[in-house]
């Protein structure tokens, strides 16, 4: 009888979607999601607050308040109303932390590898053309009126969608939580880009091309790993002050000036890099600028601007409001069905079509009922979406109570739902995270990072 030697299969192994990643990144993962679901949590208050203080019999006051100049006469047009100043201010600080982690991701985490990125690219795009495509049919089927919000409910709010995961515990698989932080940073790169494109006006290219020398400035600074605040923070100012004197959104100059940071740690030439303290390639995530910026900025723009922002934007009034009239509205309808649907079946099925092209499988602790769950999750779209409902259609007109009531409903039902889906697999997510988490050799790093075909 003749023996048959097996033969290897010549295929290449399929790819993994949703896989784990590396140690280091894990950790810096695990360190953002914990800033920003405080901040999610401060949010959600802020937003509570002002619903009820709008709808209270103080709500004069709470208009009053947004209506306040606390510099009258300024110049650079800078006489700007408080709520105005939350919006295009403190949200600056935001999008500076959204710049900062947009550089991490393209030089040291998953967008770095064409193959990763093409995973939370898809699924960002799909899920914001979706339901940019419904709110414009919906709109047009009624007339057309209100075609100018059709971004609204393109965006994702990471902070908010992590709220939500707090309330209702759970324990997503590490390789998920990868893809909804990543997903949303190219979300929020997405919705910059049609802020500064679609919705700037009254367009002054002079101190558009002014704002470029003080972030060349702040950017030959941090290059050379010069951190002096007392001249960081006025090149700051002076970039945000001639971008919002241009016309495009001041808040593209946050950005602007995160990209700017280094992200990778310099090594010290012939020197002791353990002596110095900087981190090579590899401790990107620890050793750089854009960490350390990141670090101390992250917890200012999630537990104060985004918050601050939420008191001032989410006060919609509805005493007095004919109900039936305002869920009846197409613009109301198209913001609502862009969010809970667009949304979910925009991630989820540019994702299971990115598999069945590619032929890839999903990582053996994940399921397709979990990539709908977080699908849904991002159809939470709070700060970004009431910030181009503003710019869409002015803060106080007609349609604004119309568009904060539509995002708050359609970020609620959509929350609503992921928590009704992820819950149900709360079990397994625990003894997932248990495995995740073990340490049989005491060394500080989980076991399953350190087997051969982990990251």
């Amino acid at each position: 009888m003749t023996s048959r030697t097996p033969q290897s299969d010549p295929r290449p192994p399929k790819s993994r979607l949703f896989s784990r990643t590396s140690w280091p990144e894990a950790r810096h993962l695990a360190d953002v999601l914990r800033t920003e679901t405080v901040g999610g949590a401060l949010l959600l208050a802020g937003a509570v607050i002002a619903l009820l203080w709008a709808n209270s019999p103080w709500s004069d006051s709470y208009t009053r308040l947004g209506d306040v100049v606390p510099w009258p006469g300024a110049p650079w047009h800078l006489d700007l109303n408080l709520a105005t100043w939350a919006a295009d201010g403190l949200l600056a600080i935001f999008f500076f932390v959204v710049g900062l982690e947009l550089k991490r991701e393209f030089v040291a985490g998953d967008l770095r590898d064409p193959r990763r990125a093409a995973l939370p690219v898809a699924a960002a795009l799909g899920g914001m053309l979706l339901p940019a495509l419904i709110y414009v049919a919906v709109v047009l089927s009624a007339g057309g009126d209100g075609l100018r919000g059709w971004a609204i409910p393109t965006a994702t709010d990471i902070a908010f969608a992590l709220a939500v995961l707090a309330v209702v515990s759970s324990h997503l698989p590490q390789g998920l939580r990868a893809f909804l932080l990543t997903l949303a940073v190219v979300d929020d790169l997405f919705a910059i880009t049609i802020i500064a494109i679609f919705y700037t006006a009254d367009f002054h290219p002079v101190p558009l091309l002014a704002a470029l020398a003080p972030i060349g400035l702040f950017a030959v600074l941090v290059q050379r790993g010069r951190t002096w605040w007392w001249a960081l923070i006025p090149l700051a100012i002076a970039a945000w002050t001639l971008m919002h004197a241009s016309g495009v959104h001041a808040t593209v100059a946050g950005v602007l000036l995160g990209f700017t940071v280094p992200v990778l740690a310099r090594r010290p030439v012939g020197g002791d890099q353990a002596a110095t303290g900087d981190a090579g390639a590899g401790d990107a995530g620890e050793g750089g600028l854009a960490a350390r910026l990141e670090h101390r900025w992250r917890p200012v723009s999630a537990g104060v601007a985004v918050p601050i922002f939420a008191l001032f934007a989410a006060g919609v009034t509805l005493r007095g409001t004919d109900l039936g009239a305002l869920l009846s509205d197409p613009m109301v309808i198209a913001i609502v069905a862009g969010l809970v649907f667009g949304k979910s079946i925009g991630i989820f099925g540019s994702t299971y079509l990115l598999a069945r092209f590619t032929r890839a499988e999903l990582d053996e602790d994940i399921t397709w009922a979990d990539l709908l769950g977080i699908a849904l999750l991002a159809g939470v779209g709070f700060t970004v979406s009431l910030l181009i409902g503003d710019l869409a259609f002015g803060a106080g007109s007609t349609a604004d109570d119309r568009v904060k009531a539509a995002v708050l409903l359609g970020s609620v039902i959509s929350a609503g739902l992921a928590a009704t889906v992820l819950a149900r697999r709360n079990a397994v997510y625990r003894r997932v995270e248990e495995r995740e988490r073990l340490d049989a050799d005491g060394d500080g790093v989980p076991d399953v990072y350190q087997r051969p075909d982990a990251r």
